[in-house]
């Protein structure tokens, strides 16, 4: 059975399940002291803290939140911590300061806002954990997010099927790739797939040549290709000096094309690997035969979800959530909002990409 990014499930009442965190003297009050959503009126201000420009996702995100927000009749804050979490924990506090009524968070590391997101809950003010889930802290009220243990699913089994349609009969060499530990989506990424891919590591289909096969020790520092680039490095020149490394699973586009450079550099036939994003580079890397998939996550689609949920809390409703159950942040579990996301190879990019502005035309 599926299990997707918890850390102790803790059953929900129906109730309780959407619940506000916190009260503000201004936003009503239910029972108990648990804030009840109070509606707000046109032209509020809407939060949006934004983690690191660290994928082309992240930069779109930014201008649609900013126009997004606007024509639905809002006045956006929308901010880039590129200085890391404490340049993200201060624009949090002034935007609570500033008096936003709806706080949206794409955290750098969701551990380490606890303080700040615990002002904004005595303010009453509903925080929307944007793509990344917000850890030990009950002053998260939604989860908006593609299912990301799905995300690894798709990527388990696109390289499986890459390895058998490019290299032949196994068994296949493979490594392991994982983002960043202090992204909290990292370890559905890499579970996700792990539960695909580690049966073929058990029966001998796939073998991890260097041994790295938690996350752990697959991790990469703050998403940064160059650290993801020299741990390849490293391997390549330990562990596959007479033998061919045949796949490499990449939790992220960045990170895929970084793999790809040290293969080449190392003088190996191109692997079969995996990514997420659909960054430009990368789709143009697909259809030239290279890259063998990525993930389509559509950011617009993301974008509005989470405009939805503002809507949702300005008419003092509650938004609309898919999960109750599976998102146990350690110390609540966060109602979540789940789109689909979209497994891209050379084979259905066309298909897929079709009407987006950007990507549609690199099919042609």
């Amino acid at each position: 059975m599926k299990t997707r990014f918890t850390t102790g499930l803790v059953a929900l009442a129906a109730g309780s399940a959407l619940a506000l965190s916190g009260c503000g003297s201004d936003r009503g009050a239910a029972e108990g002291g648990e804030s009840a959503p109070a509606g707000f009126e046109d032209g509020a201000k809407i939060g949006v803290a934004l983690p690191q420009k660290t994928s082309e996702n992240w930069v779109l995100a930014e201008s649609l939140f900013n126009d997004g927000l606007t024509e639905a009749g809002y006045e956006p804050v929308v901010q880039f911590a590129n200085g890391g979490v404490s340049e993200q924990q201060n624009q949090i506090q002034a935007m609570v300061q500033q008096g936003v009524e709806v706080l949206v968070v794409g955290a750098i590391d969701g551990t380490q806002l606890s303080t700040q997101l615990e002002a904004a809950k005595e303010q009453g003010i509903p925080v929307i954990a944007y793509d990344r889930l917000l850890e030990n802290t009950e002053a998260v009220d939604v989860y908006e997010a593609f299912d990301n243990f799905h995300v690894g699913e798709l990527q388990g089994q696109a390289l499986l099927e890459g390895l058998a349609d490019r290299k032949g009969e196994g068994p296949y060499n493979i490594e392991l790739v994982a983002g960043s530990p202090d992204d909290a989506n990292s370890k559905p990424f890499f579970e996700g797939a792990m539960s695909v891919l580690q049966p073929k590591i058990d029966d001998g289909t796939v073998v991890v040549k260097s041994g790295q096969t938690s996350q752990q020790q697959a991790a990469t520092q703050g998403w940064e290709p160059e650290n993801a680039q020299n741990r390849m490095d490293t391997i390549l020149s330990g562990s596959y000096k007479d033998d061919d490394l045949h796949g490499v699973l990449s939790p992220n586009d960045t990170l895929a094309r970084a793999a790809l450079t040290s293969a080449k550099q190392a003088g190996k036939d191109v692997p079969v690997i995996t990514g997420q994003d659909s960054e430009v580079e990368s789709v143009k890397s697909i259809m030239d035969g290279v890259q063998y998939s990525t993930i389509y996550k559509d950011t617009r689609e993301l974008v509005e979800a989470t405009i939805g949920a503002v809507d949702s809390y300005k008419a003092g409703e509650e938004p609309e959530v898919t999960d109750t159950e599976s998102y146990d942040n350690g110390v609540k579990v966060v109602p979540a909002n789940l789109l689909e996301p979209v497994i891209v190879t050379q084979d259905n990019a066309a298909e897929v990409y079709e009407g987006d502005p950007t990507l549609e035309g690199l099919t042609e």
